[in-house]
């Protein structure tokens, strides 16, 4: 294959190192260097697929206020994008022109034991994300929209539970701790000279094999389902036409075109911390 393009969603959460929910914001404690290993986890992921023959890399920040990679440290052969409105959220730029996804830096979804920092989409606002009925992690989420363009995930990096849950969802797919989960804000953890070296002999076997890979493709009608802890936000997102309430916590919306659920979570999320925001400890 003489062109090959190769897409990276970066989250932070599941990066190398990374344990304490202060070091996903900025302004907080360990943010910084959060940045540094989160960029450096994508630099392995970068630097193993322009080894298995990658020709172009587009890298999506695509954790909270998507201005976390360090642009000035980040591989000079990929692009990044960078900062909020991307409609797309963490699958923006991804479209059929790309020959595989790799998700790196995730976590597992909201409610998995020894899921470090283990969540779906918001922290303390959603209980649980549903696809055509099927609980649903952001691994899902991204795969299926990757899945929607005909673009497989070829390698999922985070913590050992993230990594269950991508190859349980995706088969056989490239994965690498770099974090085993004590609880949900403890960990015990690779070093990130050994966690990096992991990523890249990881991603340079996905891209080396990857047309091996199928799309993980979800049959249209879309539903997404989410049950909110919040009676008032989920109020408030059912305003949104075409979003209806299934009970006082619970909303859906379904869509032939998976573009739409993509950029309906980031309309549920700016809705979500208006709504929330100020409730203090009735959230």
């Amino acid at each position: 294959m003489g062109f090959m393009k190769i897409y990276l969603s970066v989250d932070m959460e599941g990066v190398t190192g990374l344990t304490d929910p202060e070091e996903m914001h900025a302004g907080k404690r360990g943010y910084e260097r959060g940045c540094e290993l989160m960029t450096a986890d994508a630099n392995a992921a970068i630097e193993g697929a322009f080894a298995a023959g990658a020709t172009q890399v587009l890298v999506n920040d695509a954790h909270g206020s998507t201005k976390n990679l360090r642009i000035d440290l980040l591989d000079p052969r990929a692009t990044l994008l960078r900062g909020p409105g991307k409609s797309q959220r963490m699958a923006h730029g991804l479209d059929p022109g790309f020959q595989a996804a790799c998700l790196i830096g995730y976590h597992a979804r909201a409610g998995v034991r020894h899921g470090v920092l283990n969540h779906t989409w918001m922290g303390k606002e959603i209980q649980n994300v549903y696809l055509n009925g099927e609980v649903c992690g952001e691994t899902r989420v991204v795969a299926a929209c990757a899945g929607f363009h005909g673009v497989p995930v070829v390698l999922v990096t985070g913590d050992e539970a993230v990594g269950e849950e991508a190859r349980e969802l995706l088969g056989d797919v490239e994965t690498v701790a770099v974090k085993k989960g004590v609880d949900k804000f403890a960990a015990e953890l690779l070093p990130p000279s050994v966690a990096q070296e992991r990523i890249r002999e990881a991603a340079a076997r996905a891209v080396g094999r990857v047309g091996d890979y199928e799309p993980y493709r979800v049959a249209a009608p879309y539903t997404l389902g989410v049950e909110w802890n919040s009676t008032a936000i989920a109020a408030a997102v059912a305003l949104i036409p075409g979003v209806k309430s299934v009970d006082s916590r619970h909303t859906e919306f379904t869509t032939d075109d998976y573009t739409q659920i993509m950029a309906l979570f980031g309309l549920f999320a700016a809705i979500a911390g208006q709504v929330a925001c100020g409730s203090g400890p009735y959230g």
